[in-house]
Protein backbone atom coordinates (compact mmCIF):
# COMPACT_ATOMS: atom_id res chain seq x y z
CA UNK A 1 0.00 0.00 0.00
CA UNK A 2 2.93 2.45 0.63
CA UNK A 3 4.41 1.91 -2.82
CA UNK A 4 0.84 2.74 -4.28
CA UNK A 5 0.40 5.77 -1.91
CA UNK A 6 3.69 6.90 -3.05
CA UNK A 7 2.69 7.42 -6.73
CA UNK A 8 1.29 10.29 -5.64
CA UNK A 9 3.85 12.64 -5.75
CA UNK A 10 5.12 11.43 -9.67
CA UNK A 11 1.29 12.22 -10.71
CA UNK A 12 -1.91 12.37 -8.71
CA UNK A 13 -4.00 11.16 -11.04
CA UNK A 14 -2.87 7.87 -10.44
CA UNK A 15 -3.72 7.57 -6.66
CA UNK A 16 -6.05 4.78 -6.56
CA UNK A 17 -8.43 4.17 -3.49
CA UNK A 18 -7.92 0.78 -1.80
CA UNK A 19 -10.73 -1.24 -0.47
CA UNK A 20 -14.14 -2.10 -2.39
CA UNK A 21 -16.08 0.90 -3.15
CA UNK A 22 -19.48 1.53 -1.94
CA UNK A 23 -21.93 3.42 -4.45
CA UNK A 24 -24.02 2.97 -7.59
CA UNK A 25 -21.83 5.43 -9.53
CA UNK A 26 -18.51 2.76 -8.95
CA UNK A 27 -18.61 -0.19 -11.92
CA UNK A 28 -16.53 -2.89 -11.39
CA UNK A 29 -14.54 -3.56 -14.38
CA UNK A 30 -15.55 -7.33 -14.87
CA UNK A 31 -19.05 -6.44 -15.18
CA UNK A 32 -18.13 -3.48 -18.03
CA UNK A 33 -16.11 -6.51 -20.28
CA UNK A 34 -19.29 -8.64 -20.00
CA UNK A 35 -20.74 -8.59 -23.64
CA UNK A 36 -23.46 -6.52 -23.90
CA UNK A 37 -23.19 -5.09 -20.36
CA UNK A 38 -24.96 -1.97 -19.34
CA UNK A 39 -21.75 -0.48 -17.95
CA UNK A 40 -20.24 -0.66 -20.64
CA UNK A 41 -23.53 1.42 -22.15
CA UNK A 42 -23.35 3.63 -19.69
CA UNK A 43 -19.86 4.70 -20.70
CA UNK A 44 -20.35 5.36 -24.11
CA UNK A 45 -23.50 7.18 -23.55
CA UNK A 46 -21.39 9.79 -21.08
CA UNK A 47 -18.26 9.93 -23.78
CA UNK A 48 -21.07 10.65 -26.23
CA UNK A 49 -22.47 13.22 -24.51
CA UNK A 50 -19.82 15.01 -23.59
CA UNK A 51 -18.23 14.91 -27.05
CA UNK A 52 -21.07 14.94 -29.32
CA UNK A 53 -19.89 12.33 -31.77
CA UNK A 54 -20.85 12.08 -35.23
CA UNK A 55 -20.60 8.15 -35.67
CA UNK A 56 -20.73 5.34 -33.07
CA UNK A 57 -17.06 4.12 -33.89
CA UNK A 58 -15.95 7.78 -33.23
CA UNK A 59 -17.65 7.51 -29.61
CA UNK A 60 -15.69 4.19 -29.62
CA UNK A 61 -12.15 5.18 -29.99
CA UNK A 62 -12.62 7.99 -28.25
CA UNK A 63 -13.37 6.31 -24.86
CA UNK A 64 -10.77 3.94 -25.36
CA UNK A 65 -8.34 6.23 -25.33
CA UNK A 66 -9.42 8.05 -22.07
CA UNK A 67 -10.30 4.93 -20.43
CA UNK A 68 -6.79 3.34 -21.09
CA UNK A 69 -5.40 6.22 -20.36
CA UNK A 70 -6.38 6.40 -16.65
CA UNK A 71 -8.08 2.48 -15.54
CA UNK A 72 -4.65 0.87 -15.40
CA UNK A 73 -2.26 3.89 -15.06
CA UNK A 74 -0.96 2.86 -11.43
CA UNK A 75 -0.22 -0.67 -12.26
CA UNK A 76 1.98 0.91 -15.44
CA UNK A 77 3.80 3.33 -13.59
CA UNK A 78 4.50 0.43 -10.02
CA UNK A 79 5.86 -2.12 -13.06
CA UNK A 80 7.79 1.22 -14.80
CA UNK A 81 8.82 2.26 -11.29
CA UNK A 82 9.36 -0.62 -9.31
CA UNK A 83 8.98 -3.76 -11.01
CA UNK A 84 5.74 -5.18 -9.12
CA UNK A 85 2.60 -6.01 -10.52
CA UNK A 86 -0.23 -4.56 -8.86
CA UNK A 87 -3.49 -6.99 -9.02
CA UNK A 88 -5.65 -4.89 -11.11
CA UNK A 89 -7.57 -8.15 -12.54
CA UNK A 90 -11.07 -7.17 -13.57
CA UNK A 91 -12.85 -8.79 -10.73
CA UNK A 92 -10.18 -6.80 -8.56
CA UNK A 93 -10.90 -3.30 -10.04
CA UNK A 94 -13.47 -0.45 -9.57
CA UNK A 95 -14.13 2.45 -11.81
CA UNK A 96 -15.78 5.58 -11.29
CA UNK A 97 -17.16 7.56 -14.52
CA UNK A 98 -15.93 11.41 -14.79
CA UNK A 99 -19.01 13.01 -15.38
CA UNK A 100 -18.01 14.26 -19.28
CA UNK A 101 -14.92 12.02 -20.38
CA UNK A 102 -13.16 9.01 -18.87
CA UNK A 103 -12.73 8.24 -15.76
CA UNK A 104 -12.88 10.10 -12.38
CA UNK A 105 -11.34 7.31 -9.97
CA UNK A 106 -9.83 3.71 -9.63
CA UNK A 107 -10.12 1.48 -6.78
CA UNK A 108 -8.88 -1.78 -6.07
CA UNK A 109 -9.99 -4.29 -3.40
CA UNK A 110 -6.69 -4.66 -1.92
CA UNK A 111 -3.37 -3.33 -2.89
CA UNK A 112 -1.60 -6.93 -3.53
CA UNK A 113 1.09 -7.59 -6.16
CA UNK A 114 1.31 -10.37 -8.21
CA UNK A 115 3.80 -13.05 -8.98
CA UNK A 116 5.67 -12.20 -12.10
CA UNK A 117 6.94 -9.28 -14.35
CA UNK A 118 6.66 -7.91 -17.85
CA UNK A 119 4.25 -11.22 -18.35
CA UNK A 120 1.80 -10.61 -16.06
CA UNK A 121 1.77 -7.14 -16.28
CA UNK A 122 0.45 -7.75 -20.02
CA UNK A 123 -2.11 -10.41 -18.83
CA UNK A 124 -3.69 -8.27 -16.24
CA UNK A 125 -3.35 -4.90 -18.14
CA UNK A 126 -3.82 -6.34 -21.65
CA UNK A 127 -5.24 -9.58 -22.13
CA UNK A 128 -7.80 -9.39 -19.38
CA UNK A 129 -8.39 -5.64 -19.61
CA UNK A 130 -7.62 -3.46 -21.97
CA UNK A 131 -7.71 -6.08 -25.30
CA UNK A 132 -11.16 -7.99 -24.68
CA UNK A 133 -12.60 -4.22 -24.00
CA UNK A 134 -11.31 -3.15 -27.61
CA UNK A 135 -12.89 -6.07 -29.04
CA UNK A 136 -16.00 -5.84 -27.51
CA UNK A 137 -15.93 -2.14 -28.66
CA UNK A 138 -15.16 -3.57 -32.00
CA UNK A 139 -18.14 -5.87 -31.70
CA UNK A 140 -20.51 -2.79 -30.90
CA UNK A 141 -19.70 -0.44 -33.39
CA UNK A 142 -17.79 -1.80 -36.24
CA UNK A 143 -14.82 0.27 -35.42
CA UNK A 144 -11.75 -0.56 -36.73
CA UNK A 145 -9.77 -3.06 -34.24
CA UNK A 146 -6.57 -1.93 -35.34
CA UNK A 147 -8.26 2.21 -34.29
CA UNK A 148 -9.22 0.35 -31.11
CA UNK A 149 -6.06 -1.23 -30.44
CA UNK A 150 -4.57 2.19 -31.33
CA UNK A 151 -6.75 3.90 -28.25
CA UNK A 152 -5.25 1.26 -25.93
CA UNK A 153 -1.82 1.99 -26.93
CA UNK A 154 -2.23 5.33 -26.85
CA UNK A 155 -4.01 5.51 -23.35
CA UNK A 156 -1.07 3.04 -22.00
CA UNK A 157 1.79 5.55 -22.78
CA UNK A 158 0.20 8.17 -21.34
CA UNK A 159 0.57 6.17 -18.34
CA UNK A 160 3.85 6.96 -18.54
CA UNK A 161 4.27 10.72 -20.27
CA UNK A 162 1.94 11.97 -17.67
CA UNK A 163 4.57 11.42 -14.93
CA UNK A 164 7.49 13.30 -16.67
CA UNK A 165 4.96 16.63 -16.80
CA UNK A 166 4.19 16.99 -13.17
CA UNK A 167 5.93 19.30 -10.43
CA UNK A 168 7.86 16.52 -8.75
CA UNK A 169 8.69 14.80 -12.45
CA UNK A 170 10.31 11.53 -13.35
CA UNK A 171 13.35 11.46 -14.98
CA UNK A 172 11.88 11.29 -19.46
CA UNK A 173 14.93 9.10 -20.25
CA UNK A 174 13.98 6.12 -17.56
CA UNK A 175 10.61 6.32 -18.72
CA UNK A 176 11.35 6.07 -21.94
CA UNK A 177 13.07 3.10 -21.66
CA UNK A 178 10.95 1.38 -19.86
CA UNK A 179 7.97 2.69 -22.23
CA UNK A 180 10.07 0.23 -24.87
CA UNK A 181 10.48 -2.29 -22.40
CA UNK A 182 7.30 -1.96 -22.07
CA UNK A 183 5.38 -2.33 -25.54
CA UNK A 184 8.44 -3.95 -27.96
CA UNK A 185 6.41 -7.50 -26.79
CA UNK A 186 3.10 -5.94 -25.94
CA UNK A 187 0.15 -8.37 -27.27
CA UNK A 188 -1.93 -6.48 -30.00
CA UNK A 189 0.96 -5.28 -32.01
CA UNK A 190 0.98 -2.63 -29.91
CA UNK A 191 4.92 -1.03 -30.95
CA UNK A 192 3.25 -0.63 -34.56
CA UNK A 193 0.61 1.92 -33.81
CA UNK A 194 2.77 4.77 -32.12
CA UNK A 195 5.97 5.74 -30.73
CA UNK A 196 7.12 7.48 -27.20
CA UNK A 197 9.43 10.70 -28.06
CA UNK A 198 11.19 13.30 -25.85
CA UNK A 199 9.78 16.97 -26.36
CA UNK A 200 10.48 19.57 -24.69
CA UNK A 201 11.97 17.58 -21.78
CA UNK A 202 8.92 15.70 -21.23
CA UNK A 203 8.08 12.31 -23.05
CA UNK A 204 4.65 12.98 -25.61
CA UNK A 205 3.04 10.23 -27.91
CA UNK A 206 3.14 9.92 -31.40
CA UNK A 207 -0.42 8.07 -32.83
CA UNK A 208 0.10 5.98 -35.45
CA UNK A 209 -3.98 5.83 -35.90
CA UNK A 210 -6.72 8.53 -35.56
CA UNK A 211 -9.01 8.83 -32.35
CA UNK A 212 -11.60 10.95 -34.60
CA UNK A 213 -11.98 13.39 -32.21
CA UNK A 214 -11.58 15.84 -34.63
CA UNK A 215 -15.07 15.05 -36.22
CA UNK A 216 -17.02 15.40 -32.81
CA UNK A 217 -19.31 18.72 -31.80
CA UNK A 218 -16.58 19.43 -29.07
CA UNK A 219 -13.39 18.54 -31.12
CA UNK A 220 -14.34 21.59 -33.46
CA UNK A 221 -12.10 20.60 -36.57
CA UNK A 222 -8.68 20.39 -33.95
CA UNK A 223 -6.49 17.76 -33.92
CA UNK A 224 -4.81 16.17 -31.08
CA UNK A 225 -1.14 16.81 -30.84
CA UNK A 226 -0.65 13.21 -31.16
CA UNK A 227 -2.73 12.63 -34.46
CA UNK A 228 -1.45 11.20 -37.23
CA UNK A 229 -3.24 13.21 -39.73
CA UNK A 230 -0.25 15.55 -38.72
CA UNK A 231 3.32 15.09 -39.91
CA UNK A 232 5.81 13.57 -37.47
CA UNK A 233 8.02 16.49 -37.61
CA UNK A 234 5.23 19.29 -36.93
CA UNK A 235 3.70 17.17 -33.83
CA UNK A 236 7.11 17.22 -32.57
CA UNK A 237 7.08 20.95 -33.10
CA UNK A 238 4.69 21.64 -31.68
CA UNK A 239 5.48 20.01 -28.57
CA UNK A 240 8.29 21.60 -28.26
CA UNK A 241 6.67 24.85 -28.57
CA UNK A 242 4.49 23.90 -26.37
CA UNK A 243 1.13 24.40 -29.04
CA UNK A 244 0.31 20.99 -29.32
CA UNK A 245 -3.32 21.45 -30.68
CA UNK A 246 -3.43 21.79 -34.37
CA UNK A 247 -6.35 23.07 -36.13
CA UNK A 248 -7.67 21.09 -39.56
Amino acid sequence: MTAVAALAKYAPRYRVEIGEPTGSEWLRVDHILEPGSPELTELLKRDDEASGHRSAHANALSLMSFYAGRAPATALLLWAMEGHVLDIRPHNLWVRPHEGHGIAAVAVRSAEFLPGGLETLYDVVLRQHLLPLAEELHRRTRAGLRQVYGGVAAGCAMGFCAATREEVAVEPGFLLERWRSFVAKAPGGLARLGEVEVAAGKLVYLRNTCCLYYTSDSGQNTLCGSCCLTPRTTRLSAYESGRPILTV
